[in-house]
């Protein structure tokens, strides 16, 4: 499905909305972490036109998130290059998702520095194993996923994905990575002693390049636990152009249950 679609009915102030497209982006009885944080990202944007770009974000999933919602934004703070923005949905009016946004204008650099290439890069998407999608309606349908690791199963807890919208719409490049940024399960998975259950409870990130572009589309989507104990894994989160960039860089607390 185009996500333009799901963003379509946000307007550009507070109140109710209805996302008539929300069910082709469920994960269980909820929205899909990455399109919940795309509505809460577009309702910023589209409630303050004038601002500069999303330089980092912190995200708090505080409870489902469906398709009738209330969308709330405010500016906690504006000022000459930075402005900080607070975008609250609500359902049934409970709070459900609560993101707190950083906008910043660009600056003379004063520190440079392009951050370290992967010792080495998957094989490219073109040669990957593609993984299927489930049978069910499920928002992991909307996107491409092929292999760009060989092991499988149990192991160095480590997911690494290529990944590319089905359809991109008319979604601009910085909506596509908020997307997009969320797409993997944790690496925990690999570390699980049995199946059970994932959610995540927040997420915070940083967007690094601020007019991003990928060969055909492609990203390489990498989830790796620093630590899992105790029923909680902690996530980081790295998204990546098709030369090994790193674009999109985050951290996440998941909650593993059974």
């Amino acid at each position: 499905m185009n996500p333009s679609e799901l963003i379509e009915p946000i307007r550009a102030q507070d109140g109710a909305v209805h996302l008539a497209k929300a069910e082709d982006w469920m994960q269980g009885r909820t929205l899909y972490g990455g399109a919940s944080a795309l509505i809460a990202y577009t309702h910023a944007a589209r409630s303050f036109p004038d601002l500069p770009p999303l330089r980092a974000a912190q995200i708090g999933f505080v409870a489902p998130v469906g398709g009738n919602l209330d969308l709330r934004s405010t500016i906690v703070r504006q000022g000459r290059n930075v402005t900080q923005v607070r975008s609250e949905l609500y359902q049934d009016e409970k709070l459900a998702l609560t993101a707190f946004f950083l906008f910043g204008a660009d600056r003379e650099a004063n520190a440079r520095y392009e951050g370290e290439a992967p010792a080495s890069l998957p094989a490219p998407p073109a040669e990957a194993e593609a993984v299927p999608g489930p049978d069910i309606k499920h928002f992991i349908n909307n996107f491409e996923l092929r292999r760009a690791q060989v092991r499988r199963g149990p192991g160095k807890p480590v997911v690494r994905r290529w990944v590319r919208l089905r359809e991109r719409g008319e979604l601009d490049p910085v909506s596509e990575l908020v997307l997009m940024g969320d797409i993997l399960p944790p690496g925990a998975m690999r570390a699980m002693e049995r199946r059970g259950p994932i959610s995540s409870i927040n997420w915070s990130f940083n967007v690094l390049d601020t007019n991003p572009s990928s060969d055909d589309g492609w990203w390489l989507a990498e989830n790796s636990s620093e630590m899992a104990a105790a029923g909680y894994s902690s996530e980081r989160l790295q998204l990546r152009d098709a030369q090994g960039r790193l674009i999109l860089s985050g951290l996440q607390a998941v909650a593993i249950f059974g």
